[in-house]
């Protein structure tokens, strides 16, 4: 149950990662060379990718704990 739980959201993960590209404007025939972007820096040279890095590790001490197999031994005769 859990293989085909795992491989449907990775089918959904899959199929969702085409959607941005669904959303661009295809249009044609309007053209403009005359604008200009601008990036405007705010985080004064902090990489924010780091401070996420970080958070994944603090929750993956969350995880549940696997439980140990249980092993019988029914090798004791008793008369």
């Amino acid at each position: 149950m859990k293989r085909e739980m795992k491989l449907a959201l990775l089918v959904a993960a899959l199929g969702l990662t085409s959607a941005p590209a669904l959303a661009q404007d295809t249009t044609t025939g309007t053209t403009s060379t005359d604008t200009t972007t601008t990036q405007e820096d705010r985080d004064d040279g902090m990489d924010w990718g780091w401070l996420g890095l970080l958070g994944l590790a603090g929750l993956a001490g969350l995880r549940r704990k696997e439980t140990p197999p249980v092993r019988l031994d029914q090798t004791t005769v008793h008369r």
